[in-house]
């Protein structure tokens, strides 16, 4: 595929989103689409004990490396659009941290496509997550879990 011909959207800070207007705009009256497939993750309160997450990243690096796996998913899938909101600064339970959504002809190629870039953002993206306790303290810095690191590992080699 051509990664060149696909929209790619990329936009990180501590703004809110619209994840019906995200999603309008894939489609845009596009007749080429065919489906578009989104995933939009949430702050949990971890049972009660998370307070809020704090999101630290480097302004251009975070943008430039999540741009270059959305092309990477371009490049695997025939997609027309990719639009990846991150939110950064402190979120509290319930509240949106992430939007990837993806337009295709194809919903095969859709759903593969925004599980493949959400993946990566669980695992490789530069993030540093610090939680912070509903008790008053600090929990700590977040790593990627061995289960998050185990799903974005079956799509070395795979190419569907």
């Amino acid at each position: 595929m051509d990664a060149g011909s696909s929209r790619i959207a990329v936009r990180v800070g501590p703004d809110d989103f619209d994840v019906g207007a995200e999603i309008a705009a894939l489609q845009a009256g596009d007749p080429a689409v065919g489906a578009v497939a989104s995933f939009v993750g949430y702050c949990r309160d971890e049972g009660g004990r998370l307070a809020a997450l704090e999101l630290e990243y480097y302004p251009g690096m975070a943008e430039a490396e999540i741009g270059r796996v959305a092309r990477e998913a371009a490049g695997r899938w025939p997609l027309l659009a990719i639009t990846v909101i991150h939110r950064a600064g402190r979120i509290r339970p319930g509240e949106r941290i992430v939007l990837v959504a993806v337009s295709s002809s194809h919903r095969a190629a859709a759903f593969s496509a925004c599980d493949y870039v959400m993946d990566f953002l669980k695992t490789r993206a530069p993030f540093w997550k610090k939680e912070h306790l509903a008790a008053g303290d600090e929990g700590g810095w977040v790593d990627a879990k061995p289960e998050d690191e185990a799903r974005a590992g079956r799509w070395k080699g795979k190419t569907d």
